[in-house]
């Protein structure tokens, strides 16, 4: 493509968004499609607010296929499997577990790390260009331990990233409270924890929204209220876009519509499933104690993290389909693994529940840069990473697209590897 080109993003969460300012900044004409009122209110809007390098290893795992069976039938448990769920999950059900082998694992780690470390850059020199609030915080991410079985085996997986190049530190349990103080109701509870100096936080929607007119100033035109309802091909290329309006057309096309991605006859199949995952948000107004570093309770497999005067916990794993059905009980999870933590909290009766729907790959790696179709671009599939991948992925499709080299290698991340 030659700058001057139109192109026509699909999709207006934090994703889509990203990508319609670097394909701005590039000098192209974007359009960007989004079936809601405004950017970010699926997937992007209430999500862990976690900026993770130091959790680019994938879900499918060594080991847990073994947890999963064991986590069958269980309301509570971290990963939950609806029987109504397999007859779609079975083709990328055997791709997921076939990834759960340790040489895998290891190089679906190395490859989303690096996309991830990339992104990290992007978004620090565009915070630092634009002065945009999200909310960011720089003090790391601290997981939690309660035993020392656990922590091993957590350690062994930090190893990994440790090796490529993440920062970690092992602390005791005196550590864990010099470091985030809001702890000390957990003094006798902590085995210990490991502390991920160079991740980030911040509000993931706060941010799409500021983008918003970032990208406006680059002339990137946002249609709001449009769903698209097909993408029309013809001899190996895309001839338009209908929606529930009328019929655009562009040079080129980027999807970007997360866990619907795959709703769309395009000639060729996305491996993308929608696993739902849930959210708390609560007031820290008259909490003086407060947490401000970003934790994860491993036991628990919930995050908590300090949006200025907002408190976020996030968590869980539920294979259901499209389903969008908010699960009492597993939001109650998240508001008793809060006291379990955080016992003198005293707003847990004006929480804000919230679901949404991870676009997951079977191997944890987003699919990004060319389709099938010569004039269709892919830049979908960030599971629970969106935040963090989003802005390197967005600025590494989008130099692909105008024909420059991306500043990170993502040949591990194109469709052809399925």
């Amino acid at each position: 493509m030659r700058a001057g080109n139109s192109v026509i993003v699909l999709g207006g969460g934090i994703i889509g968004v990203t990508s319609a300012y670097f394909l701005a900044r590039q000098g192209l004409r974007v359009t960007l499609l989004e079936r809601r009122s405004a950017v970010g209110l699926e997937t992007s809007f209430a999500n862990g607010g976690l900026l993770t390098p130091s959790m680019s290893d994938p879900w499918a795992a060594p080991g847990l296929p073994r947890k999963l069976l064991g986590w069958i039938g269980k309301e509570d448990a971290p990963f939950l499997l609806r029987l109504g769920a397999l007859p779609g999950l079975m083709s990328w059900g055997l791709r997921f577990l076939g990834n759960c082998n340790e040489e895998t694992w290891r190089h679906n780690t190395a490859t989303i790390l690096a996309i991830a470390e990339y992104s990290h850059a992007v978004l620090d020199e565009l915070t630092h260009s634009s002065g945009l609030d999200y909310d960011l915080s720089t003090l790391g991410t601290l997981k939690l331990f309660r035993d020392e079985l656990s922590m091993a085996s957590a350690e062994r997986a930090a190893a990994v990233v440790g090796d490529l190049g993440v920062a970690v530190r092992r602390l005791d349990t005196a550590g864990c409270l010099d470091l985030e103080p809001a702890l000390a109701a957990q003094s006798g509870e902590l085995a210990g924890g490991l502390h991920f100096p160079d991740d980030r936080s911040g509000d993931a929607y706060k941010f799409t929204q500021a983008l918003v007119e970032l990208c406006r100033k680059e002339r990137v035109t946002f249609r709001f209220n449009e769903e698209v309802r097909e993408i029309v091909t013809d001899s190996g290329s895309v001839t338009g876009i209908v929606t529930d309006k009328e019929r655009l057309r562009a040079d080129a096309y980027l999807l970007a519509l997360g866990s619907a991605s795959p709703h769309f006859k395009l000639g060729f199949k996305l491996p993308i499933y929608p696993v739902k995952g849930y959210s708390v948000t609560l007031s820290t107004e008259g909490w003086n104690a407060a947490p401000r570093v970003p934790l994860i309770d491993d036991g628990r497999k919930m995050g908590f993290t300090r949006l200025g005067d907002r408190l976020r916990i996030a968590g869980t794993a539920e294979f259901n389909g499209y389903n969008l059905d908010m699960n009492e009980r597993r939001g109650g999870q998240l508001i008793e693994g809060l006291m379990g933590l955080f016992p003198d909290f005293p707003n847990r009766h004006m929480a804000h529940h919230w679901t949404g729907l991870r676009p997951m790959t079977p191997d944890g790696i987003p699919v990004l840069g060319e389709s099938p179709l010569r004039n269709l671009y892919l830049n979908v599939g960030h599971g629970h990473l969106g935040w963090t991948l989003a802005c390197g992925s967005a600025k590494a499709v989008a130099d692909l697209m105008v024909e420059e080299k991306p500043d990170v290698k993502i040949d591990g991340a194109s469709l052809q590897r399925f």
